[in-house]
């Protein structure tokens, strides 16, 4: 076997940490060949109860799990990390509204982003599950002047699953079907669910799915306001496909991307379609092999999806202002 992958998880006793982990270790999403050696982070009163997952870790006798720690100190979990997955932060509550949210989660990604600077391995890939992500990868990214820019993710691979299935049932195909379904902007409701650079076996979406009306009135606030809906019907937020969409990201970062087919994510633009550089904004992406992606840059933009992304570049824009005073160098 190769050399083990160091991967960090924080938040590693929720409900997205226990729903990922296993399948970290399973060999699933870096292959049979590839050992992982697994960080976990968790608060100071959880550790006891990581240690029965670590339990089972061990009782599910994964060939491809080289070792497992646990700790409540970042310094220790990211030490040498070749992926860190930020899933923990403090989970919305009754009567916060976004800002508040952004500002009590804040400190968290800058001690994170601080000890992901100063320990993780000099080619650390971050991806930030943790809501509001984009602000809260924006807050981590701008205290690790070390690791490079186009290494940090904000996940929408979330929204981009949901897209593809409400597409595919509507059109009546399996969600294989679909492809080159992006994501734009910002994981909340003013993302931009990119249905018509989108193709439903081969085929522009427009031309499968005759509705257009719903298309513009039904699927874009539905997979917008997927993550709320989710909360309504189960009492709680999303967790096995949100471990689900972050191992998919993980897994699609390290293989090349399907010819004609698209990747989302949020990433530090550099300018591409008129984004502001700096934001941690979702684009279209192919990955061209394990280290590398570029931006695509053949998406057609017409003037309604420019007022879309335009929307979500302007809320990002709003959320950076709330957060100013906790940004560090590297921004």
């Amino acid at each position: 076997m190769s050399r083990p992958v160091r991967v960090a998880v924080s938040g590693a006793n929720g409900n997205i940490g226990y729903a990922l982990i296993f399948r970290l270790a399973s060999g699933q999403i870096f292959g049979p060949q590839t050992p992982v050696s697994l960080r976990l982070l968790e608060i100071t009163p959880f550790l006891p109860n990581l240690q029965g997952t670590i339990m089972e870790l061990e009782d599910c006798a994964f060939p491809t799990l080289a070792d497992v720690q646990a700790s409540d100190k970042a310094e220790v979990a990211f030490a040498d990390a070749d992926w860190v997955i930020l899933v923990g932060g403090m989970p919305r509550k009754d009567g916060m509204s976004r800002a508040d949210l952004i500002r009590a989660n804040g400190p968290i990604f800058t001690g994170q982003g601080k000890a992901i600077n100063d320990v993780a391995s000099a080619d650390a890939r971050i991806l930030v599950v943790a809501n509001p992500c984009n602000t809260n990868a924006l807050i981590a990214k701008s205290h690790a002047p070390r690791i490079k820019p186009e290494n940090w993710f904000a996940m929408t691979r979330l929204d981009q699953n949901r897209a593809a299935s409400l597409l595919a049932a509507k059109a009546g195909v399996n969600v294989g079907q679909v492809t080159r379904m992006a994501i734009w902007g910002n994981h909340s409701d003013t993302q931009y669910p990119d249905y018509k650079n989108a193709r439903i076996g081969g085929k522009p979406v427009t031309e499968v799915i005759s509705d257009h009306a719903w298309l513009e009135e039904t699927f874009i606030p539905t997979v917008a306001k997927r993550g709320g809906a989710v909360i309504k019907a189960r009492g709680a937020s999303s967790a096995a496909s949100a471990a689900n969409a972050a191992l998919a990201h993980v897994h699609s970062m390290v293989n090349p991307t399907a010819a004609g087919d698209c990747v989302s994510a949020g990433i530090c633009s550099t300018g591409q379609y008129g984004i502001p550089a700096g934001l941690i904004y979702s684009m279209p992406l192919h990955v061209t092999d394990s280290k590398n992606y570029k931006v695509i840059d053949d998406f057609v933009v017409d003037e309604k999806a420019r007022q879309r992304i335009d929307a979500s570049v302007k809320e990002l824009t709003d959320e950076r202002d709330v957060v100013k005073d906790l940004l560090g160098p590297a921004i």
